[in-house]
């Protein structure tokens, strides 16, 4: 991927997934590898495939499935909703829509720090999204700068890869928390139980940095950072540098005691006024919300994916003397998804 349009597929990438033909290489990560694709109807979705030495887990399956149902059951503005998945075949995938846009740690990285009406619109907005996915019994617990997405219809959050119900036991892999080190809440970092409350901090560790374009416990590995973030009764995070009326909203978001941090619904009414906008909508008017060279960047995503035809022809068919063939046969079990 290149400043954010997808790449082409590698030689050892396949060509399609349980009938979505895969178009090209959107990124990769830890758990595994996502691909744009396209409705029948020609609407772009996000295909994750999930590694294989995850999917050879069967505690991993059981933990996969359960999420992708919790995130089913989530929806909301700006919220990147799961719109297909396989949670039993021989490699799990799901889909989501796909959002034209780039990840918020690429942004600040290219072109750094965003304006402060712009982080306190993001931040009202992801505060919104929250106050759906807790609205629905369900802690996200890795809100981080590479799971929102900056587009020209606002911020979207996605990956509920890790989510979980609220009522659930923590879960951990290989004796590790799961979630980002460096946007973990003190309760999160120490594996306490965690409540809505992480989520928001999370949010305003991602505000923080978004607006000065620094991690607001400083730099270092995610672990130590994370250490810090665990010990911030003894060293809160840097907030002098940050503008008013945004510093005095981190630090709310940013308490060491989860009681202490506003709901994210809260979170979301203090950007509203403070940005003067008229109502819960006044929060989503985009025109002109992001920085010029960010904007172009998304402008070029945008046409680099825009809709297909609406014709569905596979570029892919195995053939019988293909030594492919047999694993194609079975992936591609499921009819692809319809426009509705």
């Amino acid at each position: 991927m290149q400043d954010g349009v997808p790449g082409p597929l590698r030689a050892d990438d396949p060509r399609e997934i349980s009938g979505y033909v895969l178009r090209g290489r959107v990124g990769a990560g830890g758990m595994g590898t996502v691909y744009l694709s396209h409705t029948r109807g020609g609407h772009p979705v996000a295909l994750k495939v999930i590694r294989r030495e995850y999917a050879r887990s069967a505690e991993f399956r059981v933990r996969f499935a359960r999420e992708v149902a919790a995130a089913r059951r989530v929806s909301g503005y700006h919220l990147v909703p799961v719109v297909d998945h396989d949670t039993e075949g021989p490699q799990p995938w799901l889909a989501t829509h796909y959002v034209p846009g780039l990840p918020l740690d690429t942004v600040i990285g290219t072109h750094g720090p965003l304006p402060t009406a712009a982080v306190l619109r993001l931040s009202g907005c992801l505060a919104g999204a929250l106050d759906a996915v807790h609205g629905a019994g369900v802690i996200h617990r890795d809100i981080k700068p590479g799971n929102l997405l900056l587009a020209a219809s606002g911020p979207w959050l996605l990956d509920f890869g890790i989510a979980r119900a609220a009522d659930t036991r923590t879960l951990t892999t290989a004796g590790r928390l799961i979630g980002s080190p460096k946007y973990m809440s003190p309760e999160h970092a120490l594996g306490r139980p965690l409540t809505p409350a992480s989520d928001v901090f999370a949010l305003g560790l991602l505000a923080a940095e978004a607006a000065a374009g620094e991690h607001p416990y400083g730099r270092g590995h995610g672990l130590a950072v994370a250490a810090r973030i665990a010990d911030t009764d003894r060293e809160p995070p840097r907030l002098d540098h940050h503008p008013e009326p945004l510093r005095g909203l981190l630090r709310r978001c940013l308490a060491a005691r989860p009681e202490e941090r506003p709901a994210a619904r809260e979170v979301a009414e203090t950007c509203r006024r403070a940005l003067g906008a008229d109502g819960d909508l006044g929060l989503r008017v985009f025109t002109g919300w992001l920085p010029d060279p960010v904007a172009s960047a998304v402008a070029r995503i945008e046409t680099a994916t825009r809709p297909r035809p609406s014709s569905y022809t596979p570029t892919y068919v195995p053939t019988v003397r293909d030594p492919m063939a047999a694993e194609w046969n079975r992936r591609v079990r499921r009819t692809p998804l319809q426009d509705r």
